[in-house]
């Protein structure tokens, strides 16, 4: 009698396994874009495809525990982060603007701080950087804050190791000049790299404002992931981020407002 009735509280005490649901992934979206502003709204099933498959590899049965993981561990936060907003860019995007900006730079007669948000792998602030050295602008005289929420771009924009696609808009004279060129991996060269400094940072985040003003504010392609409230939200605060409301703040040609 006494084995049988051991034998039933050995069965209530086995774990049930939580049932698979990776149905609605709203609550998910929510929370992404009240952490980052970046919004899915119009990308709705390539986001829970993102996530479903974020789950399957961590073992996660549903959307539900993902979330309530994600609020209470910052590690997986960050994974969820890094995983939902990789995007590709390349060197001298866009130049047009960089080179408006090198002649602004090329004017002052002070040392320079520009922020660039976001930096992704670096492709941007380091263009800035080699635009500014090629219009004579002397080496200690600027440099350059690159912020982004991915952690994993934030490591490779330090290493600063490109393919051949991230470099094709630059001459060979350029790539000879400021890169290392071994096999199909062109590494930046240090007298480039020593003018950006990275920053793993939310826009959002209160704490944001603490990494200083700018003479210069370069945030191209990332309005285009928030809903107008957001975009416009995003926008005053990289206009505070300068030291005088005379200074511009370059913003990508798709970040409508």
């Amino acid at each position: 009698m006494f084995g049988l009735f051991k034998k039933s509280l050995e069965v209530q005490d086995v774990p049930v396994q939580e049932k698979q649901d990776y149905s609605d992934v709203s609550a998910i979206a929510e929370y992404f874009k009240s952490e980052t502003g970046v919004t899915f709204d119009e990308q709705v099933s390539i986001l829970k495809n993102k996530v479903t498959t974020f789950c399957k590899q961590r073992d996660i049965n549903s959307f539900n525990t993902l979330l309530a993981l994600i609020k209470k561990e910052k590690q997986t936060k960050q994974e969820l982060i890094d995983h939902l907003t990789t995007n590709e860019t390349f060197f001298y995007r866009e130049f047009k603007q960089i080179e408006e900006l090198s002649v602004l730079v090329k004017k002052s007669t002070r040392h320079v701080e520009i922020l660039c948000a976001p930096s992704a792998t670096g492709e941007e602030p380091y263009s800035i950087a080699i635009a500014l050295l090629e219009a004579g602008v002397p080496h200690g005289s600027f440099n350059i804050v690159g912020i982004d929420i991915n952690s994993e771009a934030i490591k490779k924009a330090e290493e600063a190791v490109y393919r051949e696609k991230s470099v094709r808009n630059l001459t060979p004279e350029i790539i000879s000049k400021y890169f290392t060129h071994n096999g199909d991996k062109y590494s930046l060269n240090n007298s480039v790299k020593s003018l950006v400094r990275f920053k793993l940072t939310n826009l959002f985040d209160p704490s944001f404002k603490n990494i200083g003003k700018f003479d210069f504010v370069f945030s191209r392609n990332m309005l285009i992931y928030f809903d107008k409230e957001t975009r416009l939200r995003a926008k005053t605060i990289l206009e505070n981020m300068r030291k005088s409301d005379e200074n511009e703040v370059f913003f990508g040609h798709a970040d409508l407002f």
